[in-house]
């Protein structure tokens, strides 16, 4: 962390004072810079809204890379899209471009078309330098916290993504039974770039000893890509243990108007909880849209119980049915938004490695606004009425999956 610390200070010399105008962006500004936060100037963001989106955004990228590829995801798939990922991979390695993969060990031994260890070893035999975080080891369940769970790619130093996608199919083609797989991923262009590679560069070396923190991977940014202000927000844990949470209930304390709210396991801990409760108390209309549907039992459930909850207390529920919204984010006034890896739940906020941008740009925000309202036409109002009609079995479900929301 101190040498990711040192190395920004030295060469992105672009952290900007908060404004002084005591609006909910520019409060959230200063607690970001009072935790020593840059907030970069001259960005590009553009938003991704669907994994095919993303894809073809990354591989034409990829396909444009010169010097260098690093990819952090916790979720490498066995599959289509990724032999597609691969096969470009091992082309441009042998035009010399250099490609580090980094994926998490847990995170690839629960999804179910996991790599093998076979599967592993050709991906590096083609040049690849390929490296699992964490590997699990006897006795397994030692390596349960904290695991990666973040999405960063970083091309040539000029662009990189993060969000919450992963690399698997479902992505794209939906999963049967639940429906399409809904998402949020973003292209960032600008100096961001450099503070999320420093993330990368990091957990690299805690990996692998090698040391990338050097002026061949950094600072190679346009400078004056776009004009959002983007602020990179990593947790490390026993590093940044609160810092996600502390952007959560900041933005939420600040808010003046409007809150919106997509997440995929919608279980705040009890201090994003309270914060939520208290902006629907300020008068703040706070919208909020959990599935219906999820890839993880109870889930679903447990969502709803404390989405219903927080409807008793005034916020607008929308309950999505147009498959699975596994988008991480939050919009604070129109204003601004902030767009990650971060679930909402404890695993997240406690325990996992996680990186969310906060974007401070009004039409990068709009963009999600507008999506936002697409999807409330494939959603159901939450009503009072319409928590009687769920099955007493539901119910208990969604009950007992929140007394276990502390450890999970």
């Amino acid at each position: 962390m101190m040498n990711r610390l040192l190395f920004l200070l030295l060469i992105i010399p672009f952290a900007c004072s908060p404004s002084t105008a005591q609006t909910s962006d520019s409060l959230v500004a200063k607690m970001l810079h009072e935790k020593q936060i840059h907030i970069s100037e001259g960005n590009s963001v553009r938003l991704l809204m669907s994994g095919y989106e993303k894809f073809d955004d990354l591989f034409r990228e990829v396909e444009q890379a010169r010097h260098f590829i690093h990819m952090e995801y916790f979720n490498f798939r066995n599959d289509s899209i990724n032999d597609l990922l691969i096969n470009l991979l091992a082309r441009k390695a042998k035009e010399g471009v250099e490609i580090r993969v980094m994926y998490d060990a847990f995170g690839n031994s629960s999804n179910n078309q996991p790599f093998s260890h076979a599967k592993h070893d050709s991906i590096r035999s083609l040049g690849i330098r390929l490296e699992k975080f964490d590997p699990l080891r006897f006795p397994w369940v030692n390596h349960i916290y904290p695991r990666d769970h973040r999405k960063i790619v970083v091309i040539d130093g000029r662009v990189a993504y993060t969000g919450g996608m992963n690399v698997a199919d479902y992505y794209v083609t939906g999963i049967e039974g639940i429906g399409p797989w809904r998402d949020l991923h973003m292209h960032i262009e600008g100096p961001a770039v450099d503070a999320l590679h420093s993330i990368f560069a990091e957990m690299w070396h805690k990996q692998t000893g090698e040391y990338l923190f050097r002026s061949l991977y950094f600072n190679r940014f346009d400078p004056a890509a776009g004009q959002a202000h983007v602020a990179i927000v990593d947790r490390s844990p026993h590093v940044s243990n609160e810092i996600i949470r502390d952007l959560y209930v900041s933005m939420l304390d600040n808010a003046e108007e409007h809150v919106r709210i997509i997440n995929p396991y919608f279980a705040p801990t009890h201090r994003v909880r309270s914060a939520i409760r208290r902006a629907i108390r300020r008068g703040v209309d706070v919208e909020i849209m959990v599935s219906g549907k999820g890839d993880i039992p109870m889930t679903p459930e447990t969502s709803l119980l404390v989405a219903h909850r927080l409807q008793k207390r005034g916020a607008q529920v929308y309950v999505f049915h147009g498959g699975f919204h596994h988008t991480k984010a939050m919009t604070v006034d129109r204003r601004f938004c902030t767009i990650g890896s971060a679930n909402l739940d404890a695993r997240s906020l406690r325990y996992d490695y996680e990186v969310n941008a906060v974007v401070f740009d009004k039409s990068v925000t709009q963009e999600f606004n507008d999506m936002f309202d697409r999807d409330i036409q494939n959603s159901e109002v939450m009503t009072r009425d319409w928590w009687k009609k769920q099955s007493r079995w539901s119910r208990f479900v969604g009950w007992f999956g929140n007394l276990l929301t502390p450890f999970l």
